[in-house]
């Protein structure tokens, strides 16, 4: 049963298709997570860090990657701080700016990351087992539109 927003309540289809992706959102959210602490011992923001590294071989700077994440310096120095120690990135000093350091994936780290990528996408993949290939694209598609009329307000 749906219990998100009743269909008999008062309120706007919008808002209950609101409702809607914020519960699918978190029912996938939470599934990746539990599946990347179960399988790989480690967590959604650790591989979202490590995500934003392999889109840049050279490295990125700590600032560049917390506007990236929408998180402060702190959580990005404490995770960085953790996967240095295990050897899964490295501080790379700027040699343009001796203050500044990049921040970059180790091969370990990209191996350990292509891994966990590769079962991510099988996850993601299993949450829209439901849908057509059509029914998906229609969603991405309309999502899309939905994206880009809010874009427009920023």
């Amino acid at each position: 049963m749906d219990t998100e927003a009743p269909a008999n309540s008062q309120h706007p289809e919008a808002l209950r298709l609101w409702l809607r992706l914020l519960t699918c959102s978190q029912l996938i959210e939470k599934k990746v997570r539990s599946q990347l602490r179960s399988q790989f011992e480690t967590t959604l923001p650790r591989f979202d860090l490590m995500a934003q590294l392999e889109r840049e071989p050279q490295g990125i700077k700590m600032n560049e990657l917390s506007k990236r994440m929408m998180v402060t310096g702190g959580n990005i120095t404490a995770i960085t701080d953790q996967l240095v120690a295990e050897h899964l990135v490295e501080r790379v000093e700027d040699v343009k700016d001796r203050r500044s350091w990049h921040i970059q994936l180790t091969p370990r780290g990209r191996r350990a990351f292509k891994s966990m990528a590769m079962q991510h996408e099988v996850w993601i993949v299993d949450s829209f087992g439901g849908l057509s290939a059509q029914e998906i694209k229609s969603l991405h598609q309309l999502l899309g539109k939905v994206k880009n009329l809010n874009m427009e307000s920023f």
